[in-house]
C-alpha cells in the first residue's frame, strides 16, 4: 500500500470514527450548549475542548516554522498567545458573576447597543470564515501540490466529513470529539518527540539552548503576542462561547488549565522546527522533518494535522451556528435546523477561497493587530463609558491597525531590526491609541448628580 493510500485511510478512519461517537443532538440545549442529559460539561471536557480548538493545523505549523527560524525563542513567542486563555477566563467569569451576562453579545448589546453588535459580529464572522480555508489547505498540502486535483479532493472530502459529524451533534459533537482529539494529539506529539529526542541522546539541552533571546531573534514576536493577548481572545467565538456553558468555577479552572497545557503543546511542537534548524533542513518544518524520518513520521504528521484541523473546523461551525441561531436571533426558542443550515453555509463559503490558491497568511498577527481596540472594551467592561467609546476604540483600532499593517513605518520607528520589529511598533501605537480614546471617553460619561 503506497503512502497516499495510507494517508487516505487515516483521514477516512478518523472522520468516520468521529461521526459514530458524536451524539445526536435533538434539543437546543444539546446542540448549542453541549448539555447532555441536562448536565453541563465538566472540567476535563471543557479544558480539552478549549486546548484542541486552539491547536489549529495552521498554528502548530506556525509553531514548528518559528522554531526552525528562531529556536526555542520562536516556540515560546507563539506560546505567548496562550495567555489569552487566562485573560478571557478572568474577564468572562467576572462578567458573569458581577454583570450577569449570558454571552458576549448580551454584554455588548446591553452596554453599547445594536451598532456595537453589528461591528463585533462582522469581526467574528471574518474570523470564523478564515478558520475554514486556512486549516483545510494545510491538510491538502499533505496529499498534493497546491492547485492539483489530489490537493482539492483531499480538502473537499475532509471538510465534508467534518461537517457530517458536526451537523449530527453541534456543540455536543464538538465537545465530545474534542476530548478524543486532544488525547490523540498528546499521544501523537509524544510519539513524534520519541523520534526526535533520541537523535540527541534524549537530551533537551540542544533544544532549550537553541536561539538567542534578543529583540531581533524572536523576542519582538513574543512582545507582539503579549500586547495582543489582551484583545485577541475576544474576537474568537470558539474561545468565548465555551465561557458561558457551565458554572463559573469550572469555567475559570478550565481556562487556566487550557492556557498552561496549550502553551506547553505549542512549545514542544516547536521542537519539530528546532530539529529542522539543527539539521539544516529546508522547507516547511513539519514536512521537512517528516521526510527526514520517512513514511512512519509522514503518517504521524498527517494524522496530527487532521486531528487539529478537524477540531478547529467543528468548533468554528458550532460557533457560527450559535451566532446565527441565538446571538443574532430574536426567536424565543433557538432553531436547531437553522443552526444546521448555518453550518452548511459557513462550510461552503469558507471553502471557496481554497480554489483561488491562497497562501496561509500570518493570520494570527494581522488579525490580532486589527482587533486591538477590543482590549479596553473587555478589560474595563464594568467601567461606565458612553457608547461612543466602543466605536472609537474598536473601529479606530481597526482603521489605524489596518493602515499601519498595509503601509510600512519608517525604519526609525521599528523596535529592533528583527522580522517583527515593525509589527511590534504598529501594535504598540495602535494599542496606545485605543486605550487613550477609551480613557478620554470615560471623562465624557455623565456622572449621576446627588440630590
Amino acid at each position: 500500500m503506497n503512502t497516499t493510500l495510507l494517508q487516505w485511510a487515516l483521514v477516512l478512519a478518523s472522520s468516520v470514527t468521529m461521526f459514530f461517537v458524536s451524539p445526536l443532538s435533538r434539543t437546543a440545549a444539546e446542540f448549542f450548549r453541549g448539555a447532555r442529559k441536562e448536565r453541563t460539561p465538566n472540567t476535563v471536557f471543557l479544558t480539552s475542548s478549549l486546548v484542541i480548538s486552539w491547536l489549529f493545523a495552521k498554528s502548530i505549523t506556525n509553531a514548528a516554522n518559528l522554531g526552525q527560524s528562531f529556536g526555542l525563542v520562536g516556540g515560546v513567542a507563539y506560546a505567548g498567545y496562550y495567555l489569552s486563555f487566562l485573560v478571557a477566563g478572568f474577564v468572562i467569569v467576572s462578567m458573569r458573576n458581577k454583570g450577569g451576562y449570558r454571552s458576549i453579545h448580551h454584554f455588548l448589546e446591553s452596554k453599547f447597543g445594536a451598532g456595537a453588535v453589528v461591528v463585533f459580529t462582522f469581526l467574528i464572522i471574518i474570523r470564523l470564515y478564515n478558520e475554514i480555508w486556512s486549516n483545510t489547505i494545510v491538510i491538502g498540502s499533505y496529499f498534493g501540490v497546491q492547485g492539483t486535483t489530489e490537493y482539492y479532493v483531499a480538502i473537499v472530502v475532509f471538510t465534508l466529513l467534518t461537517l457530517a459529524y458536526t451537523l449530527k451533534g453541534g456543540m455536543s459533537s464538538s465537545l465530545m470529539t474534542d476530548v478524543i482529539q486532544m488525547s490523540l494529539f498528546v499521544v501523537l506529539l509524544t510519539v513524534i518527540l520519541g523520534f526526535i529526542l533520541p537523535q540527541y541522546g534524549g537530551s533537551l539541552k540542544p533544544f532549550v539552548s537553541s536561539g538567542e533571546w534578543t529583540l531581533g531573534q524572536g523576542v519582538d514576536l513574543l512582545l507582539v503576542a503579549l500586547v495582543q493577548c489582551f484583545s485577541y481572545p475576544f474576537h474568537d467565538p470558539v474561545l468565548t462561547d465555551r465561557g458561558f456553558i457551565t458554572d463559573t468555577r469550572t469555567t475559570l479552572r478550565s481556562y487556566l488549565w487550557a492556557g498552561a497545557i496549550g502553551a506547553g503543546c505549542i512549545i514542544f511542537f516547536s521542537f519539530v522546527g528546532i530539529f529542522a534548524k539543527l539539521n539544516a533542513l529546508t522547507g516547511e518544518a513539519p514536512v521537512a522533518v517528516a521526510r527526514y524520518f520517512g513514511v512512519p513520521m509522514l503518517l504521524l504528521m498527517n494524522l496530527i494535522m487532521v486531528t487539529s484541523a478537524s477540531s478547529t473546523l467543528d468548533s468554528a461551525m458550532a460557533s457560527f451556528s450559535k451566532l446565527v441561531s441565538i446571538d443574532l436571533s430574536k426567536a424565543a426558542e433557538p432553531s436547531v435546523s437553522r443552526g444546521r443550515w448555518a453550518m452548511v453555509v459557513l462550510t461552503v463559503l469558507g471553502t471557496i477561497p481554497v480554489f483561488f490558491n491562497p497562501a496561509i497568511l500570518s493570520a494570527t498577527t494581522i488579525s490580532g493587530t486589527l482587533v486591538l481596540g477590543l482590549a479596553p472594551v473587555f478589560l474595563f467592561w464594568n467601567v461606565p463609558v458612553p457608547r461612543l467609546a466602543f466605536h472609537l476604540s474598536v473601529i479606530g483600532g481597526l482603521v489605524l491597525g489596518g493602515l499601519l499593517t498595509l503601509f510600512s513605518l519608517p525604519d526609525s520607528m521599528h523596535l529592533g531590526d528583527g522580522k517583527y520589529g515593525e509589527l511590534l511598533s504598529a501594535n504598540l501605537i495602535t494599542s496606545g491609541f485605543c486605550f487613550a480614546v477609551f480613557g478620554l471617553c470615560t471623562l465624557l460619561q455623565k456622572r449621576p448628580t446627588n440630590g
